[in-house]
């Protein structure tokens, strides 16, 4: 385990687990968020279970971290006891079949008397029933559980999580852009004076397992083909996953396009504060991941999703927008959705203005309840603190 100690006893020792160690720069931007709320409400000293401990030191200078896919049980344990609260998210960690990886360490918690707090997760797909049951009896026992958006809430009450669950907002709605390193809007062809429009695309997989790449690369070609017609654009591949397959996707969509030379793929290695700078150089984005829109709407670009999965939706019905659903939708229909939404820009952007502060005062009640945890923890009462509903008002 890779430390920096403090051995201030006035310091609250924070666990957090979720999906961390670089491959994805939204699941980063959760983490960017949490440990920045936490270090301004509070001492902390964080511990981060991560997939990549190099990547998460560097990355977002915590005081610990555990490289929890190398280490069993035993090995976990001790960092698990010495904690003040442990936190599982934010993000979308919950489905089949990383539930049982995931909540390993919320298990050991609770056997070691460590309140959990459950943090603005998403839940989903869900269908094999060991996975229920487990993720019904943990978070029966956690102390808190917030998520991120309502089909989330639903399906934890479906399986028989009888807790009060709260729904707030994705932390990553917090996170604020991060300067460039020189140079760079020459070398990823963003200068210049012709529109610059950014596209997100997702590989299949767990997480989203209806995904037909025939179909969305088709889709997504020839709408980045009529966006470089109509509009006088260049269109910009963002991979938001650069180490599994977005990079792959990107250049497998720009290979289907007729016009492939006004296409670039982002080449670069960038943090996510720093590729939600880039974005706010897009006049209009086209995206398929969830913190992709985020990074759209929190810097006030309209946007069209392409909804792959409930968290999308989700989102996308936040913001009272409308949206092609990827099932059902052919190029003509996603083309004509971008040519209402590029006709209604400013309107977009005053709606996106509009509603965006209150999903960032939801995202920020969930350092609240962590803070409020972290106070009255030191008690250690026994069995789960009711955070009520009254006393903060998430979810509407």
């Amino acid at each position: 385990m890779k430390t920096k100690d403090k051995d201030n006893k006035n310091i609250f020792k924070v666990g957090i687990s979720g999906s961390y160690g670089g491959l994805n720069l939204g699941d980063e931007a959760i983490l960017q968020s949490i440990i920045t709320e936490l270090r301004r409400s509070l001492p902390v000293e964080i511990t981060v279970f991560t997939r990549n401990p190099e990547d998460t030191l560097q990355r977002h200078q915590v005081e610990r971290v555990v490289p929890v896919r190398k280490i069993n049980r035993n090995e976990v344990i001790p960092e698990i006891e010495r904690l003040d609260l442990m936190i599982l998210g934010g993000g979308g960690i919950l489905f089949d079949p990383e539930v049982k990886i995931f909540l390993r360490e919320v298990v050991l918690a609770q056997e070691k008397g460590v309140p959990v707090m459950v943090y603005s997760v998403g839940v989903g797909p869900l269908n094999d029933p060991a996975s229920k049951e487990l993720m019904r009896d943990c978070l029966n026992q956690a102390t808190v559980i917030t998520v991120r958006e309502r089909d989330a809430q639903q399906t934890l009450e479906e399986i028989g999580v009888n807790r009060e669950i709260l729904v707030t907002a994705d932390p990553a709605l917090l996170l604020r852009p991060e300067p460039l390193p020189p140079g760079t809007l020459e070398r990823e062809h963003l200068d210049g004076q012709r529109c610059k429009i950014g596209i997100s695309v997702r590989e299949p997989g767990s997480a989203a397992p209806d995904i037909s790449e025939d179909h969305y690369h088709a889709l997504l070609a020839d709408a980045a083909d009529y966006m470089v017609d109509r509009f006088d654009a260049d269109v910009v591949f963002i991979p938001m996953e650069r180490l599994v397959k977005d990079v792959q996707q990107s250049h497998a969509v720009v290979a289907r396009m007729l016009r492939a030379s006004q296409a670039t793929v982002l080449k670069g290695e960038y943090t996510s504060g720093q590729v939600l700078s880039i974005i706010g150089h897009f006049a209009f984005t086209v995206g398929m991941r969830l913190h992709f829109l985020i990074f759209s709407a929190i810097q006030g670009v309209p946007f069209v999703a392409l909804p792959y999965a409930s968290k999308v939706s989700g989102f996308i019905d936040e913001l009272h927008m409308a949206t092609p659903p990827l099932k059902l939708v052919n190029a003509g229909r996603l083309i004509a959705y971008i040519d209402r939404s590029w006709d209604k820009q400013r309107l977009l952007q005053k709606q996106i203005s509009r509603i965006l502060p209150r999903l960032k005062k939801r995202a920020l009640e969930n350092n609240t309840i962590a803070v409020r945890l972290l106070k009255e923890g030191r008690k250690r009462k026994e069995g789960p603190i009711r955070i009520p509903s009254d006393k903060f008002p998430v979810g509407g």
